[in-house]
């Protein structure tokens, strides 16, 4: 698979006339588009004069509007093509794509207008300027992407990769793009070998598997969006791969299933509540129980290490500590006496009962979240800059 269909670029800049259109029409759908001519905003001017037209062929402001205002967008847009092909700027065939696309998009909007055909000619389309501009917007970009890759360094590899990418956006195939891309990607990528934790105590090594799984998954995605590849040592002996990084992962420390029960008794009582009968009449008085309640905590926590060593120095480039921590509650209670001295909340209490401890290795899991949280934001943030 290339690699470099992966990457993300930034938005192919090129100004799509439908989409203009679209949001033009919203922007001024009861517009004649009067005061965007006033204004000199001559396309947004047609735009709007074309939408009231397609809705009431006969209003003659719109139609006064779109005469105007199309033929000085045309010279507008013509005179920026001209500056732009005149110009010593490096990218300048790239503004003179996006004028004759405008002007493409003018026409577009006219076609689907009945009455403003009368008016407009729809005929003259700029699709042979167009795609001429395009091929040399695109040889631009391939000669600087040969140039930058010729430099045989990892941030050159990079903007040619860009330039490349560039390049197959105007001109899709362009000469041997695809494969310059895949060398350029190649030559651009960091490589980083990734030392997963190690866990020798058997019980937790499923929940430990299951947290490696997490963080490579992150990993795998965070290399669709970058120029690093992260590898197992397996993978990297494997392929003989001299690494850039080593990113080495280990717990300092790691304590599951800490517990924890805490005691608490009170007196609780009520007045005014009926004790019974006496001589056929009620009598009231206060009731007393003795309320226990219990608290369960188990704790689990753990200290992760994480590491980056540059492999040809080996020198530490960061360090960092993780800590994670879960602590798993239970309550229920207790009681002697006149269950009539309860509130209501202590009754549904003590209805239940001490609930089973977790598993350990659902510890593992719960404790490793918060520091799989702070590894992600950590790679994320050092491997910014590269």
């Amino acid at each position: 698979m290339n690699r470099y269909r992966f990457i993300l670029t930034p938005r192919y800049c090129t100004v799509k006339g439908f989409l203009l259109y679209s949001i033009l029409l919203i922007m001024g759908a009861c517009s004649s588009g009067k005061q965007s001519f006033e204004k000199g905003d001559y396309d947004r001017a047609v735009y709007q004069a074309v939408n009231r037209l397609q809705k009431d062929p006969n209003n003659k402001k719109a139609l006064t509007t779109l005469q105007q205002a199309y033929r000085y967008a045309r010279e507008d847009h013509q005179s920026r093509i001209k500056n732009a092909i005149n110009s010593s700027e490096v990218f300048h065939w790239e503004t003179v794509v996006q004028e004759y696309e405008s002007m493409n998009s003018l026409i577009e909007s006219v076609s689907r207008c009945p009455t403003c055909r009368q008016i407009i000619s729809t005929e003259d389309k700029y699709q042979e300027q167009v795609e001429k501009a395009k091929e040399k917007a695109a040889e631009v970009r391939y000669t600087l992407g040969v140039k930058l890759l010729s430099e045989n360094n990892r941030q050159s590899a990079k903007e040619a990769y860009q330039h490349f990418e560039r390049a197959d956006q105007f001109i899709p195939d362009y000469k041997d793009v695809r494969q310059k891309l895949n060398t350029a990607y190649q030559a651009a990528i960091l490589k980083v070998v990734v030392e997963p934790v190690e866990i020798e105590k058997g019980i937790y090594k499923l929940s430990n598997e299951y947290f490696q799984n997490k963080i490579f998954e992150y990993l795998q995605h965070y290399e669709e969006k970058s120029f690093i590849k992260f590898y197992t040592p397996q993978e990297a002996r494997s392929k003989t791969l001299v690494p850039d990084h080593v990113l080495s992962l280990s717990f300092d420390d790691f304590v599951v299933g800490q517990t924890y029960l805490k005691e608490k008794e009170q007196e609780v009582s009520r007045d005014s509540v009926k004790t019974g009968t006496v001589e056929g009449k009620e009598v009231y008085g206060t009731v007393k129980a003795k309320y226990i309640t219990f608290e369960k905590t188990i704790s689990s926590s753990g200290l992760l290490d994480l590491r980056v060593m540059d492999w040809k120095s080996k020198n530490t480039l960061t360090q960092e500590k993780m800590p994670g921590t879960f602590v798993w509650r239970d309550e229920w209670a207790t009681y002697k006496g006149d269950e009539r001295a309860l509130d209501k909340e202590q009754k549904k209490k003590v209805k239940r009962r001490e609930s089973p401890n977790p598993a350990p290795q659902f510890l593992f899991v719960e404790f490793t979240k918060p520091i799989y949280n702070q590894l992600t934001r950590k790679i994320e943030s050092f491997y910014r800059k590269y």
